[in-house]
């Protein structure tokens, strides 16, 4: 469609004679499934044609433009719509009503506002009164856009989750700032659920603000005192690292922004961070009364002391800094003494400090959405009875996500890196020598020569035989191989020139002649994954020089893209050029579009193998092709194994449902390297923690820098570090039909693995800012331990039903926290009453053997239920109906446990097995043994059963 300049739209209409009257309202049209409005403009800054569109029951599509005329272009993150369902509008003093049976958006004619009601007419949400719809002309690439925001009211007692993964700590993010911006560690999905049960898809792809969309100020917007009491600046110091009596540079510093590889011009000239601390010191002072947000950035460790307390300790690796927030209530005009110590650690390294002041008045209660560029407003409205239902109207809009593979539920084995193919087959061999269950070991980046990145081939000086290589971990070790690919390609290679021949490569970083940080540094640049050909171009790549080999799965890793690591938000847009437009306005959706073309690629090359990717970036709509994310390169510190939680289950209450983080953390202290005894104590009960978590995470996945991540290597045999580990990845393999059959609920029922209790508790005022436990699937209470020497945990079980303690069988009643024993081989788990939870038989990997006999816990005390479900594992036969599903009830009146009638039926199938049943209740804890003789063991042929507890 033709787009007029937005400057120029009224002078043109004005020319043309073809200014609208004022109106009272709006000129309201009829579609097929909604209504177009014309609206009274205000001024060239609001909404002059919105559309509503009904895209099922309890979803409606709101777009709207200062223009007369709406965008056509195709979204990116939602995949075509069924025809909607019945829905009527009509129209009552000012207002016009879109129903559904489920919802209704009401419409003000006079200013374009929308308010969305459920079907009994109880307000859910309400955007701003007038609308709160801004736009504001901006030009990228030359091209005309908008910047836009929108503003929702919400009551204090909301809560806001979702939005991707975010490392600040945070799981309710009312009153907080959320930026989706792709980095490494921070992944970017425009999906919020509220604690009212329902969703808002933002549909752009422009680097965004959700919440509160102020953006963060310079430090000298503050009233700044010297160490020594002048004002204006605070007093930098950068001494000497191995003499810190001896002062390299002192000077006045008002802002603290040295965030960016750009920003190292702006220390002392002459200055070597590698060899220096510095602190900045003094006092600060603000003219508001208030909860006021600190925004830190870091490489190397920081410690930031406000009034003398300290609020933040951070490290991060040198090369790859990260944000944290820290809230301060301050009081007006008191003066607050100030200091931030830093040592880079590192040649290389990065620090900034921002700060947003309290928000008053009505922005108290509103959250806002503003993004950097669009053609026009585009969000989806989802409703819901419960999260799951929101989630569900996500995944309708989006795509729904694939079954995964069996085995990719099961232990990776990953360092960075295996470095030749005989420490892999040694690793494998170690495994089903120690007999540690294990399914898939992934080979990291740099398989192929230094110079050669983006080639695809193997290094023959270390990989000689990468065929007999997979083939022999397939069929002696029994294992899967995922390897690691770049959208990466240096200059000096075929793949290259062919590429840059037919336009398939963003030129700039070329063109800068910038070199990358491997060895002595090579240029390259990244393909353009918004061009279809170029993605198609890219997996005959992939086929031809590795999915041929045998490859079973991708780790696509720097999908941000991470063409130049730490260069700033402008570096990063010039550096993209994509073909279907301006970097602007594209920058969130790269790793959208370069795991469609690998999921598209391999689907057609092999339609019986399931595609599996995991990727370091994500986007709105990524789960329908099977990508699943990892949380990137955090640092090995409790922190950041703290941080891992919250940012684990806002990233699955955004939809994505498979998500992994590196176990142990990926980038490590020099300390850990060649550690002290008291160092190493604490390197393996890190790990230990970490691992325990892990086995409660959707993708079970241990990776990291050296030292070795390998269970034999943190700890020696029979330790009770070692013990642990390898306790949790067995209790991980016996719970694979739970884990399986909750698969399948993602894939058909758009279910979620890894739960923020605000899912299955949301009535429960008192989970709504928990972010250190959470339900793995519909019955298990995850408590990881994340303090270092902790030997009990504070755990809360929610209310509306009791617990028990996974270990024992002991009966707690909910609505209570409390203290548990957290010694270092248990971390605390429990089980909510009703469940049934499905254990299959000890097993070295998830194919060894039939799932048979399945042990049945039923922990009594409310009805339950649980669905078993089996396919064939590895391929797409379950989307034509070849899989099967057993149905178990229990009724708590009754007593009695009902194995149903099994519905479903595919190739291989266990037409009759056996089921051993064993009861748990509050008058009888039973402990977790699957070697104990069950209370009763069932002969099963697909006819229901009934098993009656004695």
């Amino acid at each position: 469609m033709s787009f007029l300049h937005p400057f120029s739209r009224l002078a043109f209409l004005g020319s043309l004679g073809l200014l609208p009257l004022a109106a009272a309202h709006a000129q309201v049209t009829r579609q097929a499934d909604g209504i177009t409005l014309r609206l009274p403009q205000a001024n060239e800054q609001a909404p002059r044609t919105m559309c509503l569109q009904v895209v099922g029951d309890n979803i409606i599509h709101v777009q709207a433009s200062p223009l007369d005329t709406l965008s056509t272009a195709k979204s990116l993150m939602v995949v075509p719509q069924k025809a909607p369902p019945k829905w009527q509008y009509k129209e009552k003093k000012g207002v016009g009503y879109l129903s559904t049976d489920a919802l209704t958006a009401a419409i003000t004619l006079a200013t374009g506002a929308v308010s969305f009601e459920d079907a009994a007419g109880h307000p859910v949400l309400q955007e701003r009164t007038g609308g709160g719809k801004m736009f504001t002309p901006t030009v990228a690439d030359g091209q005309p856009f908008y910047q836009i925001k929108q503003v929702f009211q919400s009551p204090t007692d909301e809560g806001l989750y979702g939005l991707g993964q975010h490392q600040n700590g945070t799981m309710n993010y009312r009153g907080q700032q959320v930026e989706l911006a792709q980095n490494n560690t921070d992944v970017a999905v425009p999906f919020l659920v509220s604690s009212k049960e329902y969703g808002i898809l933002w549909d752009n792809y422009s680097i965004t603000k959700v919440g509160d969309t102020r953006d963060y100020e310079p430090l000298s917007s503050l009233k700044l005192y010297a160490k020594t009491g002048e004002p204006g600046w605070l007093t930098a110091t950068y001494v000497n690292k191995k003499n810190p009596s001896e002062v390299i540079a002192a000077r006045p510093e008002s802002v603290i922004n040295y965030e960016y590889l750009e920003d190292q011009k702006n220390f002392p000239v002459g200055l070597k961070l590698g060899d220096v601390t510095a602190t900045w010191e003094g006092s600060i002072s603000s003219g508001t009364t208030g909860q006021h947000h600190f925004l830190l950035k870091n490489a190397g460790y920081a410690k930031l002391y406000i009034d003398g307390k300290e609020v933040a300790n951070k490290w991060r690796q040198a090369w790859n800094p990260g944000t944290s927030v820290v809230t301060l209530d301050m009081e007006k005009g008191r003066k607050y003494t100030f200091k931030l110590a830093w040592d880079p650690d590192g040649s290389e390294s990065y620090l900034g400090l921002k700060w947003l002041s309290p928000l008053v008045g009505a922005a108290q209660t509103e959250y806002g959405f503003s993004s950097e560029a669009a053609h026009d407003l585009n969000y989806y409205f989802v409703l819901g009875q419960s999260a799951d239902e929101v989630i569900a109207g996500y995944r309708q809009l989006t795509g729904a996500a694939p079954v995964v593979p069996r085995w990719a539920l099961g232990l990776w084995q990953s360092r960075e890196r295996y470095k030749t193919a005989q420490e892999m087959l040694d690793v494998a061999a170690e495994f089903r020598k120690r007999q540690i269950p294990l399914d898939n070991i992934v080979l990291d980046w740099s398989y192929w020569k230094p110079a050669e990145w983006g080639s695809q081939e193997f290094d023959p000086s270390r990989f000689p035989d990468p065929d007999g290589l997979i083939k022999t971990l397939h069929e002696k070790d029994h294992l899967h191989f995922m390897i690691s690919v770049w959208a990466k390609i240096n200059e000096y290679t075929s793949v290259y020139n062919d590429f840059k021949a037919k336009g398939y490569l963003y030129p700039r970083n070329i063109a800068n002649r910038t070199k990358d940080w491997i060895a002595p540094g090579y240029t390259s640049t990244f393909y353009d994954a918004f061009n279809p050909k170029a993605r198609q171009d890219f997996w005959n790549l992939m086929n031809t020089k590795l999915f041929s080999k045998g490859v079973d799965a991708w780790w696509m890793d720097a999908s941000e893209p991470d063409i130049y690591s730490n260069t700033n938000v402008q570096t990063r847009k010039e550096l993209m050029a994509p073909a279907i437009g301006p970097s602007t306005l594209y920058f969130n959706a790269f790793p959208l579009q370069n795991a469609k073309g690998i999921y598209e690629g391999q689907r057609q090359t092999a339609p019986d193998q399931r595609v599996f990717l995991l990727t370091r970036s994500g986007y709105a709509g990524s789960q329908r092709y099977a990508a699943a994310i990892w949380s990137g390169d955090i640092g090995s510190r409790w922190e950041d194994f703290k941080n891992q939680i919250p940012a684990g289950l806002n990233f699955s209450l955004s939809g994505v449902p498979y998500w992994t983080t590196d176990i142990g953390g990926f980038a490590v202290e020099r300390r850990y390297e060649h550690p002290n005894a008291t160092d190493q104590a604490e390197w393996r009960e890190l790990n230990t923690r970490w691992y325990q978590f892990g086995a409660f995470c959707p993708l079970f996945r241990v990776h990291g820098q050296f030292p070795y991540r390998e269970i034999y290597n943190v700890a020696p045999a029979g330790t009770p570090a070692y013990q642990s580990m390898l306790y949790y990845d067995q209790l991980r393999y016996r719970l694979m039909p739970y884990l399986y059959s909750v698969a399948g609920q993602v894939n058909y029922q758009h279910g979620t693995m890894m739960r923020g209790l605000v899912m299955d508790f949301g009535s429960d005022a008192a989970v709504r800012n928990i972010g250190d436990e959470y339900m793995f699937g519909p019955s298990l209470l995850v408590a990881p331990v994340t303090d270092y020497q902790a030997r009990t945990k504070a755990v809360y079980l929610p209310a509306s039903t009791g617990w028990f303690d996974f270990y024992s069988g002991k009966h707690f009643t909910g609505g209570q926290k409390m203290t548990v024993d957290a010694p270092l081989e248990r971390m605390p788990l429990f089980v909510r009453e009703g469940a049934i939870v499905p254990f299959g038989p000890a097993v070295q990997y998830t194919s060894e053997k039939p799932t048979d006999p399945i042990t049945l816990y039923v922990y009594t005390g409310q009805d339950g239920a649980f669905t078993l479900y089996e396919d064939e594992n590895t391929n797409y036969n379950y989307e034509k109906g070849a899989s099967a599903t057993i149905p178990l009830r229990y009724d708590e009146k009754a007593k009695t446990l009902t194995i149903g009638e099994r519905k479903g039926t595919f190739p291989g199938m266990q037409a009759q097995r056996t089921f051993r049943v064993v009861w748990v209740s509050a008058a009888k804890p039973t402990p977790y043994d699957l070697d104990a003789t069950p209370a009763k063991t069932v002969a099963y042929s697909g006819a229901s059963v009934t098993v009656k507890m004695e």
